[in-house]
């Protein structure tokens, strides 16, 4: 996302955060309607250009924003999307992967104001973890050619009565509603959000074997020590990485695996 967007989804989320706060759980329901927000824009080009057209007025977009959504939605989702509006956006893609964002943010508000957003945060990691050697499964959760009924009821099957409301509602957009993204990536997505929200960092950290809880502890020192902020450590084991670890903090990639350093031994010997 670039400068100008970037700079105007983060004076929405300080304008958005009291509204959430004081919402508490019923932040889940605003979140939705944000939602069906996203998906309205999404099915429409014009409505879409409209919103961001950066030659047409502020007010008049905040107003043609208000106009439509009048009524159907909650005056704090009108109040939010009318601001969206009257900002400047990059691209009016950039305007609807906000808005989504910001959905986002408040389903994951509602985990927070009943204590159990690290809950939902673990348990998003856990279901990507699960999901590591069915590939099946993962195909079937992506593949958009299928019904969003039929993939909703693969994620219930998976989840239902198992983890929080939260977890499943964002589980099942997710599925349902991918956006152009892949199942698991959604659900990364989702979890660094989360992670976001508890002002920690998340590390992606995968093994050939299981890491002691030492080991854990010493890894996520080191890596506090170097960010200056605290880590949350999403450690994943693959018996295909011979030894070392892939670590991946946000775009920081750290690649000290034993294949890693044999291919790139092969590419400096082809070299």
């Amino acid at each position: 996302m670039r400068g100008t967007s970037a700079a105007s989804l983060a004076a929405a989320q300080e304008r958005f955060e009291p509204v959430l706060r004081s919402a508490g759980a019923d932040a889940q329901a605003l979140g939705e309607q944000l939602f069906a927000v996203v998906g309205a824009l999404d099915s429409s080009g014009a409505l879409r250009r409209s919103l961001a057209d950066p030659s047409r007025g502020a007010e008049d977009k905040a107003a043609l924003a208000a106009r439509i959504l009048a009524g159907g939605f909650d005056e704090r989702v009108v109040d939010l999307v009318s601001g969206v509006a009257r900002s400047r956006w990059s691209s009016d893609a950039d305007l609807v992967d906000s808005l989504e964002r910001l959905g986002v943010d408040a389903v994951l508000a509602s985990a927070e104001s009943r204590g159990v957003l690290e809950t939902v945060e673990d348990e998003l990691f856990r279901l990507t973890r699960a999901l590591v050697g069915q590939r099946e499964a993962r195909q079937a959760l992506s593949d958009v050619s299928s019904a969003p009924e039929r993939r909703a009821e693969l994620v219930d099957a998976l989840v239902a009565g198992k983890v929080d409301a939260v977890t499943q509602a964002l589980a099942r957009r997710a599925t349902t509603v991918p956006r152009g993204r892949r199942f698991v990536a959604t659900l990364t997505w989702y979890g660094e959000i989360a992670a976001e929200r508890r002002k920690r960092l998340v590390a992606a950290v995968t093994s050939g074997s299981v890491l002691t809880e030492a080991q854990e502890d010493r890894l996520g020192a080191l890596l506090e020590r170097a960010y200056g902020r605290p880590v949350q450590l999403n450690v994943t084991v693959d018996p295909t990485v011979i030894g070392g670890l892939r670590i991946q903090v946000g775009a920081d990639v750290v690649d000290s695996t034993v294949l890693s350093r044999l291919a790139d031994a092969r590419r400096r010997l082809a070299g």
